[in-house]
């Protein structure tokens, strides 16, 4: 299953402000360095976690963006269905009249079974589980290889 990038994007900002926006705003160009994400795509997707009420953002010399929510309360499952809507792995599973086959495939319960798992992972991991996993990672020493 692929991520897509608007998602990856948004998740990667979400965690970049709980890290670095607790003192003040942070600018979209900061996150866009730090992540390695093009500045005027990220726009967009910060444009859209603004609108339903992920973070809060303000324009001008003293603007930037904040979480407008605790880091513990964001669920990826609801910034997955926010900036990509709710897909499964196969048209079939949402419309099992896409598929002659529906009634009697073998493989459709197998990927319904790999869809629910992704989505529990989804429901129980929050953008604050991220960072306090990043925050470990960074911590740790980097190994040298000689």
């Amino acid at each position: 299953m692929r991520i897509p990038m608007k998602v990856d994007y948004g998740v990667r900002a979400l965690v970049d402000l709980a890290l670095n926006g607790e003192q003040a705003p942070v600018r979209t160009a900061e996150i866009a360095t730090r992540q390695s994400i093009p500045e005027a795509y990220l726009d967009q997707v910060l444009t859209t976690l603004n609108k339903f009420g992920y973070i809060r953002s303000r324009r001008g010399p003293q603007g930037g963006h904040v979480l407008a929510r605790s880091a513990a309360d964001i669920r990826l499952s609801d910034v997955v269905e926010t900036l990509e809507g709710r897909t499964s792995p196969l048209d079939c599973m949402d419309d099992p009249t896409e598929c002659a086959l529906a009634g009697s495939c073998a493989q459709r319960g197998i990927w319904r079974d790999v869809e629910e798992a992704m989505h529990v992972v989804l429901r129980t991991t929050t953008i604050a589980d991220l960072a306090s996993k990043q925050r470990r990672m960074a911590a740790q020493p980097t190994a040298v290889h000689t």
